[in-house]
């Protein structure tokens, strides 16, 4: 019976311990996104608690039941942007914050982290981009203006004039590093913000490529 050749031996060593960093670090990755995961849920959990309080405390019923009379008395409905904009003081939501990633899949497969969004007490948003110089974002780029700015911001601005922002650049640059936009109103105008940021990643990887 013939021995391994001691070149193949270490070969398939070396094969094998590449194999094994590779899953280790997704394994890595993974473990730090579900943290992430849980803990944007437990605050996700304590803003949701902060508003049954807060509902039950003025009307002396569950949110739960309020919603259900709502559906059947059709002239009491209150949208849920109405009720962030009249009801409910921003006093309430010092302190809190609710964030998100954004991720994307690079070259060689691996999801790679393009953007942290942040929402701070209900209020304002930092947006900040992972690695500006690759991602290159201007101003007066036409994927901007057209992804973000008039499919985010100024439909925003349209029914909440107060909005305002602020970009911040790369040193010496025109190129955006973080975005600050202020006076927000609702959760939906988070979710819009963060939706368009999404798709205008997406386009610049898509451009790049």
């Amino acid at each position: 019976m013939n021995s391994m050749d001691p070149k193949d031996t270490e070969n398939e060593i070396e094969n094998l311990s590449r194999m094994l960093s590779t899953i280790q670090n997704l394994y890595y990755k993974k473990k730090e996104q579900l943290e992430e995961l849980k803990k944007e849920i437990s605050e996700l959990r304590e803003v949701l608690n902060l508003l049954n309080s807060h509902i039950s405390g003025k009307s002396f019923h569950s949110a739960e039941e309020i919603y259900s009379k709502s559906l059947v008395k059709k002239s009491d409905k209150t949208t849920e942007e109405e009720y962030f904009i009249q009801e409910v003081s921003k006093e309430k939501f010092k302190g809190t914050n609710i964030k998100r990633k954004i991720f994307s899949k690079s070259k060689n497969e691996e999801e790679e982290l393009l953007c942290v969004l942040n929402f701070h007490d209900f209020n304002k948003v930092e947006i900040k981009l992972i690695d500006p110089k690759k991602r290159d974002i201007k101003e007066s780029s036409l994927i901007f203006i057209n992804s973000f700015l008039k499919g985010a911001l100024i439909k925003i601005k349209e029914t909440n004039p107060e909005m305002s922002l602020n970009y911040d650049y790369l040193k010496n640059t025109d190129v955006i590093e973080q975005i600050t936009i202020f006076n927000l109103k609702s959760i939906e105008e988070y979710d819009l913000i963060t939706s368009k940021m999404r798709e205008l990643l997406a386009s610049e990887i898509s451009t790049d490529n």
